[in-house]
């Protein structure tokens, strides 16, 4: 059987945390890493009755997709709010992880299933996420020196792409160099020109740290004078919030609202906008996102759908003439709270994993 920390390092590996909104709370949050899970339930929030549920069913992890202790507590007793839901896991010895918005956002996360239970092909963030400033560092070492350097780099933070480590690339040539009286050189002789074997090693290195990852090369290189260059990178994108795509073909408002209704199992589904208006170009965004309005509009989306809506977000999406589906907080989440407890027991054979059967949506 995996352990906490083993089905943590999978969550973390397919929603990382380091992607989550600065203000969340995310990852493993409560709970002894090294324990054994046999039995996993995911949610979308830790309720008493889910906690009674988790308890009763001997539960080793709940995977919440909303966070427990989201804010700063002072205390924690049997008579607060806090208290009543974590100390009963704490007796039971039941960990909770939490991917919040790190799952909302993820390849494969929740608004990309909402893209694909609604029909919207070839998703794109809606919200782009600039990519953090990154250099790359290239560097002449001869072959003794190569393991070294390359090792010194690695361990001051170059070569990091994405989820993979100790990146570079080698490639084999030739050097010169010509030495005056004042040098002292490691390889061949000052007074004439040399010609050295080498390789061009090449790192990606975040840009903050481009002067520690210099002097650990220079540290590691045993030339007095490393030839070396440091080149800015573009900035791109890594990722980003929400989604926008478009349907395969033309739909009307309403006809998409019943779709959101179905495939989401919505008990109930407000609009805003004509239901007879023609749609195409759909705007994503999971849970309480109306701070996207603005982003819907501004990419030129024929509707805009959210869990819920503040009032006056509902009078400025009116006033644009863009459509919006608000099939409820609950509706736009718990399928991919779902889903994941299918994907987690395909990943570890005996592991039994299910999505809590007595948490509803508080909205009727």
């Amino acid at each position: 059987m995996p352990t906490v920390s083993e089905i943590a390092a999978y969550l973390e590996r397919f929603a990382p945390c380091a992607t989550a909104a600065d203000w969340d709370n995310v990852g493993l949050l409560l709970g002894n890493p090294t324990d054994s899970v046999e039995r996993v339930m995911t949610c979308l929030t830790i309720t008493l009755d889910v906690v009674e549920e988790a308890v009763r069913e001997r539960v080793s992890l709940i995977v919440s997709h909303h966070p427990i202790l989201f804010r700063a507590v002072k205390k924690l007793t049997a008579s607060t709010a806090d208290g009543k839901i974590v100390l009963p896991l704490l007796r039971a010895g039941i960990a909770v992880y939490s991917p919040h918005t790190a799952f909302d956002n993820c390849p494969g996360g929740i608004n990309d299933i909402l893209c694909r239970r609604l029909g919207v092909s070839n998703p794109t963030p809606l919200r782009p996420r600039t990519a953090a400033g990154q250099c790359k560092l290239v560097v002449f070492v001869p072959d003794t020196d190569l393991g070294k350097v390359s090792d010194a780099l690695f361990a001051s933070g170059a070569g990091v792409i994405g989820q993979y480590n100790e990146c570079s690339f080698r490639l084999a040539g030739k050097g010169t160099f010509y030495g005056t009286d004042a040098t002292n050189p490691v390889v061949g002789q000052k007074g004439r020109r040399e010609d050295v074997d080498e390789w061009r090693l090449e790192v990606v290195v975040p840009e903050r740290s481009v002067a520690s990852v210099v002097a650990a090369m220079r540290k590691a290189h045993s030339y007095e004078e490393p030839a070396f260059d440091v080149y800015s990178l573009k900035p791109g994108t890594s990722g980003g919030e929400g989604r926008i795509g478009m349907l395969e073909t033309s739909t009307t408002l309403g006809e998409l609202t019943n779709r959101a209704k179905r495939e989401l199992t919505a008990t109930s589904v407000q609009v805003v906008g004509d239901l007879s208006r023609t749609v195409r170009k759909v705007a994503i965004a999971c849970g309480a996102a109306g701070e996207y309005l603005s982003d819907s509009i501004r990419s030129n989306a024929d509707v805009f759908i959210t869990g819920e809506l503040r009032f006056h977000d509902a009078l400025t999406a009116r006033a644009a003439d863009i459509g919006v589906i608000l099939p409820g907080h609950y509706a736009t989440e718990r399928p991919a709270v779902e889903e994941l407890a299918t994907k987690l027991a395909s990943e570890w054979s005996g592991l039994t994993a299910w999505p809590s059967r007595v948490e509803r949506d508080p909205l009727t």
